[in-house]
């Protein structure tokens, strides 16, 4: 793959990074913010949702798309953990107004302009996550920067709204969801489109990341925060894409997004080379049942035998086109492919540049350009295997969408895959989503949120990187890996609750030897918060050695089912009397080597010494008793 000249490409790139708050209630009722287990008990009820014209006159896009796939809807309500408000049984309380001081405060740190008067609007999401058809956001403040590495980013906007409910299941004509999630309080901060380089948009989504994180007033963990990324290119269009969950994948799906958009183009350029127009795009679906009835496909075969038939278009000049790749792994069919899936709920397509396959002979390829009256030479088809309706829908997605690759790229809300590839989720929505909430009155910024948000607001990250250096007495390399790891409140935790405790070796545990252990194989996700607390808690109070903390840690890793007090009660520290008499009595049992050697036996009496009491004592205690012990035998001190 060639190396994207970004400049040239004319990248641009904006992030909208949603971020949980950690309050104690919900953004509009006082249902707590904490997940319910799978024991929690709860009720089910069953809604359908429906989309209507807005004042203007439109229909949302997105909305429309949602609809046409007339899904039930079944919400889980765990006892304790939704609401009559989460059902839409009752109008929204009053606005959480710790989340709006948490807001104020991260966009005062962003160097953002606050809105003196808050209000909240509806926006229409009807895919199931909001019972009500809509979600509650509200912008709190516009502009303000970040800057990274010497780059200017500008901020767009902040806004504080309530999270969608927890998506539990799907299947075919339902999809379930978990109120539990629903109402969380979510800040959603969006940058400019300032970002013009892979790299750069990670570092920026991680740079906002880690200055929500310095609140401590945000939730942590997988779910907790979400970027969704707006990618276009010279020539192309703002393309979004959901749901970008680590931030290590930012760059190659930038990439991978630049690249398609340059491929679609160049697509576009190709087919209007060959004279292909939107009129070559036939409306004419085709039903090719009868004609692969025989046909020795099993994949065919088990689509008839289940009711279902072989539908197909022709697309005409664009033959090699379907099979042209436009991101690693995936090609021009697959994004026709996508938009059966969506629009059809059909399991894919099958299309004439990859045939023949699937047991689809020649000869059954031949016949089926016949029937649809296209050149193999130059033309293209596209076969879906389903029952009539939802082929015919499918089928209708991918005329529209092999008529828009004439145009161009078509405005889409696409997916992340895990690969970095994305694939297509709905239409962007359009500008009729968005209108006033009515049982929400607007919030004045007073006095009181202002002082509170001043008492929240974070440091900038590279601030907090000087004081963990001078005040806390790190070195920049650790500072540096502290301050980006998911350990860094623990870290702030343990030496705010544990005075006095050697603050480098807390830092160096958390992000140095918790990660050698991993790479010994150990697997220390298995370790909670808890057992790290309590490990250094006993080496605080001086029950265990320095030394043993690691060790003690290692086999609750290897076996989470031991008790950690047990685990390290054979680490317990040893007194000096008692390393004392273990190193006397070593060394009598090597006295003659020792006499001989004399100062160059210190490697080898340490090397038996540390073996014998290793995680029991501290490495420098037993160095300096072996040290001494060594000088009085040199010296004659000690009778062998």
């Amino acid at each position: 793959m060639d190396k994207l000249d970004y400049r040239e490409l004319g990248l641009k790139v904006g992030l909208e990074i949603h971020q949980q708050l950690n309050t104690k209630h919900k953004l509009f009722c006082g249902c707590p913010t904490k997940l319910a287990s799978l024991e929690t008990p709860h009720e089910e009820i069953v809604r359908y949702l429906k989309v209507s014209k807005s004042e203007i006159g439109d229909v949302d896009p997105a909305a429309a798309y949602e609809i046409q796939k007339g899904r039930k809807i079944i919400y889980v309500v765990p006892k304790g953990h939704a609401c009559l408000v989460e059902m839409d049984e009752e109008p929204p309380h009053e606005v959480n107004r710790e989340a709006l001081a948490i807001t104020i405060a991260i966009a005062k740190a962003l160097n953002s302009n606050l809105i003196d008067e808050i209000q909240y609007m509806r926006k229409i999401v009807v895919d199931g996550s909001n019972t009500t058809g809509f979600q509650r956001t509200a912008i709190v403040a516009i502009g303000g920067h970040i800057t990274i590495e010497g780059r200017r980013v500008g901020i767009q906007t902040i806004a504080l709204e309530e999270d969608a409910a927890r998506k539990l299941e799907e299947g075919p004509g339902y999809v379930k969801y978990n109120l539990d999630r629903l109402g969380i309080p979510l800040i959603e901060i969006a940058t400019e489109p300032d970002i013009d380089d892979p790299e750069l948009a990670m570092k920026v989504a991680a740079s906002i990341g880690l200055l929500l994180r310095l609140t401590g007033r945000v939730k942590r963990g997988l779910g907790t925060i979400r970027q969704d990324l707006n990618v276009s290119i010279k020539g192309g269009v703002k393309t979004e894409i959901k749901g970008v969950s680590l931030l290590e994948l930012i760059p190659k799906i930038v990439e991978y997004e630049a690249m398609r958009q340059l491929r679609l183009l160049k697509i576009r350029d190709e087919l209007r080379a060959r004279g292909v127009k939107e009129s070559n795009v036939s409306d004419e679906i085709v039903n090719l049942t009868d004609l692969l009835k025989n046909s020795k496909s099993k994949l065919v075969r088990r689509v008839l035998k289940a009711g279902g038939g072989v539908y197909g278009i022709l697309l005409k000049g664009f033959k090699g086109i379907l099979g042209t790749e436009v991101q690693p792994g995936r090609r021009f069919g697959t994004e026709l492919s996508d938009y059966a899936k969506a629009w059809g709920g059909v399991g894919g397509i099958i299309h004439s540049d990859e045939l023949p396959k699937y047991g689809i002979s020649e000869g059954e390829v031949a016949a089926i350009y016949e029937t649809l009256g296209g050149d193999p030479s130059r033309d293209a088809f596209v076969l879906v295997l389903a029952d009539e309706e939802k082929a015919r829908r499918a089928l209708g997605a991918v005329i529209e969408r092999a008529r828009h690759a004439l145009i161009g790229i078509p405005k889409e809300t696409r997916g992340a895959n895990p690969d970095g590839t994305t694939r297509y989720l709905r239409p962007q929505p359009g500008a009729a989503r968005m209108y006033p909430e009515t049982d929400v009155p607007p919030v004045r910024v007073d006095e009181g949120l202002l002082r509170e948000a001043e008492r929240i607001k974070p440091p900038l990250p590279d601030e907090f990187l000087k004081t963990l250096e001078s005040s806390h007495g790190l070195g920049k390399e650790l500072a540096k890996q502290l301050i980006w790891s998911d350990d860094l409140h623990t870290y702030l935790d343990i030496v705010e609750s544990m005075p006095g405790i050697d603050r480098k070796f807390v830092a160096s545990l958390l992000v140095i030897t918790l990660r050698g252990l991993r790479s010994e194989g150990i697997d220390v996700s298995k370790l909670s918060r808890d057992d790290i607390v309590k490990a250094l808690r006993l080496y605080h109070e001086g029950k265990v050695p320095k030394d043993a903390v690691a060790e003690v840690l290692k086999e609750k890793a290897q076996h989470p089912e031991k008790d950690l007090d047990a685990i390290a009660s054979k680490y317990l520290r040893l007194s000096e009397d008692e390393v004392r008499a273990v190193v006397e009595r070593i060394v009598e049992e090597r006295i003659d080597k020792v006499r001989d050697l004399c100062e160059r036996s210190f490697g080898m009496i340490m090397g038996a010494t540390m073996k014998e009491l290793r995680g029991r004592v501290e490495g420098r205690l037993v160095a300096a008793i072996v040290k001494e012990i060594i000088n009085r035998v040199c010296s004659g001190g000690l009778e062998g």
